[in-house]
């Protein structure tokens, strides 16, 4: 739920960028504002994160947003998704994409002054993947070679992945446990930050106080308040920042900072709550965009939920629920239009995206059809009248119109009793989530790591990332959909690659793990005054480009 600047602002940083100030017709005046611009702090829209600001152990936007603006990684993502080489020099595979080469750009330093070196990288992949070190993305290193061993009850804090092998400061190799074209772009992602030597000797205090690599580096964290972080000047990569820093003010409601917005007291906000949803766009307080995005919205039902197992049973009523929900009238009644109906588990701007994946019609609008399906498993386990469904959410995301609809539609449809779940905060929530305490479906959605159908299934639903190990909340598991994203992961090509993430899908669509209920468009405001807004492959502003 994130989001461009106008045309002529975006031409201007070009003529700057490309000719220079004197070849732009710049003046003392004009030398004096781009001066002033470059030290302008931004304020920008928050929350608290679930937990420290570490990169290994965060995968959720409170905390990941801040990260990514601390952490350069290997490979780093234009505005389009575009990867390119940051911190890497060159990375390159053997002929079957088992083991790769990298060697790292001379000269990074992380913002306490020590030096960027393999080992940064090695030491702090292997202490992600450590299942001892209980760290949420701990699932994205299972590629690696002797991640398994580190699965295992009593490894070492600090046992190393075998497959990561330091050649010397600026070059290192991976071996993986299988083929995968993908994993130069995964590289991207916030988990393969490197960690400088300080994090290892107290990583608790390090979460408090990150030091990084950066466009910015860390000031300060006042919890439930704001994370503060200013421009590094030292950073030399592709994602330079244009102001003097970002200020994440933390809200529990997006309806306040929408009004900060508007009273420029706030100065981007990477969502537009639902009682704007019909007036943003024409609202000449601030700046408006809404477009096509990436991220995509859920509801995800536990394993171990009574009546919705992974089981026939299970399979029918989710399909049920699913059929139930009137997804068009949420996005045009109740999102105002900035969303997009969902139709499978990625979306329309991912690679491989498809609108007519076998199955897919669980997702669309069908009374008796849904009907037809609860009674079917009623005959295998009796709904009885004392049984209630009920639908938690963090309450300070703005999501209780969408959550009021799907009971209301569940409710009118299948003639149950329906309710909804509301948590205060989304650190709460989300701790409730992943200490498996909450007993109902849950709301779930997902901002794109790296550009790839990959993405959007593997860490959600594969077995491997199930039980705590990564994103697999719901804790679904199922072999043949595991085997396809392995095959995948192996094709020669991005075209056969994604003929099996189609596949792995249309699994999906009849186990129903989680609901695909809408994608939301990348739409937000900014105030007036504000140039460079733009948003990123990711829903998100680019933080980077703002200044005032």
């Amino acid at each position: 739920m994130r989001k461009s600047s106008k045309l002529s602002l975006f031409t201007a940083a070009a003529c700057v960028l490309a000719l220079g100030l004197s070849a732009c017709g710049s003046s003392s005046s004009d030398a004096s504002s781009d001066a002033s611009a470059s030290t302008s702090i931004i304020n920008a829209y928050g929350c608290e994160p679930q937990n420290p600001l570490i990169p290994t152990n965060t995968n959720e936007t409170c905390g990941g947003n801040p990260i990514d603006l601390l952490f350069a990684k290997l490979v780093s993502f234009d505005a389009k998704g575009k990867a390119s080489n940051e911190v890497a020099k060159d990375i390159s595979a053997n002929s079957d994409n088992t083991e790769f080469t990298i060697t790292l750009k001379s000269g990074w330093k992380f913002t306490d002054g020590t030096p960027v070196t393999a080992e940064s990288f090695t030491k702090a992949w292997s202490y992600g993947a450590d299942a001892t070190n209980a760290q949420v993305s701990s699932s994205f290193f299972s590629v690696i070679k002797g991640y398994d061993a580190l699965q295992e009850k009593g490894v070492a804090s600090d046992a190393q992945l075998s497959g990561l092998k330091v050649v010397d400061d600026n070059t290192f190799t991976v071996a993986l446990n299988e083929p995968s074209s993908v994993f130069p772009i995964m590289l991207g992602y916030t988990a393969y930050a490197p960690l400088p030597e300080s994090f290892f000797k107290d990583p608790k205090a390090f979460g408090e106080k990150p030091v990084g690599n950066g466009p910015y580096k860390f000031e300060s964290w006042t919890h439930n308040q704001s994370i503060k972080l200013v421009k590094n000047d030292a950073y030399k990569g592709n994602q330079q920042a244009k102001n003097g820093g970002i200020t994440f003010k933390m809200y529990t409601d997006v309806d306040p900072a929408y009004a900060d917005v508007q009273a420029g007291n706030l100065d981007v906000l990477e969502t537009v709550p639902s009682s704007a949803t019909t007036t943003f766009q024409t609202d000449d307080t601030l700046q408006a965009y809404n477009k096509a995005g990436s991220v995509f919205q859920s509801f995800t039902f536990p394993s171990t939920l009574e009546h919705f197992k992974n089981d026939e049973e299970g399979h029918l009523r989710r399909q049920a629920i699913s059929m139930s929900i009137d997804r068009k009238a949420i996005v045009d009644k109740v999102l105002g239009g900035i969303g997009t109906p969902a139709v499978d588990f990625t979306s329309p701007v991912t690679p491989g995206y498809s609108d007519s994946l076998k199955g897919n019609s669980v997702l669309k609008y069908n009374k008796t059809e849904a009907k037809k399906l609860w009674d079917e498993a009623n005959k295998i386990s009796e709904w009885k009248s004392s049984d209630k469904l009920t639908f938690a959410y963090n309450a300070d995301g703005g999501a209780k119109p969408v959550y009021d609809a799907i009971v209301n539609s569940v409710k009118n449809t299948l003639g149950i009793d329906a309710a909804t779940n509301p948590m205060p905060t989304f650190s709460e929530f989300r701790a409730a989530v992943t200490d498996r305490s909450i007993k109902s479906a849950f709301r779930t959605g997902w901002q794109p790591d790296y550009p790839s159908a990959e993405n959007y299934l593997k860490p959600l639903y594969s077995s491997s990332a199930a039980d705590g190990n990564g994103s697999n909340d719901g804790d679904y598991k199922n072999a043949a959909f595991d085997k396809l994203i392995s095959q995948a992961a192996s094709s020669s090509s991005e075209d056969e690659a994604n003929k099996d993430y189609q596949s792995a899908q249309e699994i999906l669509l009849e186990d129903l793990p989680a609901v695909p209920l809408y994608y939301s468009n990348a739409a937000g405001v900014a105030a007036k005054g504000v140039k460079g807004f733009t948003m990123n492959w990711k829903n998100l502003p680019v933080y980077q480009d703002l200044t005032k």
